[in-house]
């Protein structure tokens, strides 16, 4: 069935409408900026309307049985988290840590149809028209259409527009013994033989390069290599040199202060409410962190911060 057909029938609107529609759509949104979480520059959000919003998650519905996506990506997908990527990576020595420059603004639909196409995966004009429209934004009046950062449709897509990216890479790691797995736009390798990720660099930017064209590259400046002399982080966790997962020392110093102040009516509402999530995490990721907080600031008194509201 086509994407066209699918739409009229699951919205019940004449195909027409839905065009028309999808022509207005790159502009159905809201834009504005979140500083990064290195505080270095601002982050474009394109949020879409309420509409549109609501159109994406039935094509991603459709899409989801038609687009592959790779084993080795580990973000946005369901029963799948930070936890399990960092597991991958918990008893080997060596660590590589690579990300891509503005990922979801430098995928375009010509990406998305020239990936569709390597996979034998074919849409009709009508329906590219529809992807092209529904799931890419313009940013300004003049902009080309760009994947964004807030769309409910772009973390599918952008898994599914790495699947030969992915494909690519892990075979290689795993005929070198090497561990690789993909969060979003960050590449995480690692391995017990010393010295052989200094090559991956290299065979990661030719493989975006035949890909993706330079459409889409590494930022270099985050490109790190770690192992178990220094502290080891992948994606906001750490590795330990005893295998475990941890919420590493700074972090772990930070909530507990942040419950003391709790503690003596000091921790402002808003920031008692981010409490609640840091401990959430920390309870995921590190349950014994948060059993030495009920040892020593009470179980009471962490059920009464877990119930707090703002009245």
């Amino acid at each position: 069935m086509s994407l066209l057909k699918f739409l009229s029938e699951t919205l019940c609107m004449d195909r027409n409408e839905i065009i028309r529609f999808s022509l207005t759509s790159p502009h159905r949104y809201k834009i504005y900026t979140i500083p990064k979480r290195n505080l270095k520059g601002k982050r474009i959000i394109a949020h879409p309307s309420k509409e549109l919003k609501f159109i994406q998650s039935i094509i991603v519905s459709y899409l989801k049985d038609i687009l592959p996506v790779h084993e080795s990506a580990y973000a946005y997908k369901k029963g799948v988290s930070i936890k399990d990527n960092a597991e991958v990576h918990n008893r080997t020595k060596y660590l590589l840590k690579m990300d891509f420059k503005n990922f979801f603004p430098s995928i375009i639909p010509e990406i998305f149809f020239s990936i569709s196409s390597r996979l034998s995966i074919e849409f009709d004009d009508i329906d590219k028209l529809l992807l092209s429209n529904f799931l890419f934004c313009k940013f300004t009046k003049d902009d080309s259409l760009k994947l964004s950062i807030g769309a409910p449709s772009s973390p599918f897509i952008s898994n599914f527009l790495m699947y030969m990216f992915d494909k690519e890479i892990e075979e290689i790691c795993k005929d070198k013994n090497i561990n690789y797995t993909r969060y979003a736009d960050d590449l995480t390798f690692s391995t017990n033989k010393k010295n052989i990720l200094f090559g991956i660099t290299d065979i990661v930017e030719n493989a975006l390069k035949y890909n993706f064209k330079d459409k889409i590259n590494l930022n270099k400046e985050k490109t790190i290599f770690s192992s178990r002399a220094h502290n080891r982080h992948i994606t906001g966790i750490t590795l330990t040199n005893d295998n475990k997962l941890s919420l590493g020392r700074e972090r772990k110093r930070v909530l507990s202060s942040m419950v003391h102040k709790f503690t003596i009516n000091k921790l402002d509402p808003d920031d008692t409410l981010k409490l609640q999530g840091y401990l959430s995490f920390a309870i995921y990721i590190e349950p014994s962190f948060y059993q030495r907080m009920c040892h020593k600031y009470g179980e009471d008194l962490l059920i009464k911060l877990k119930n707090f509201r703002i009245v």
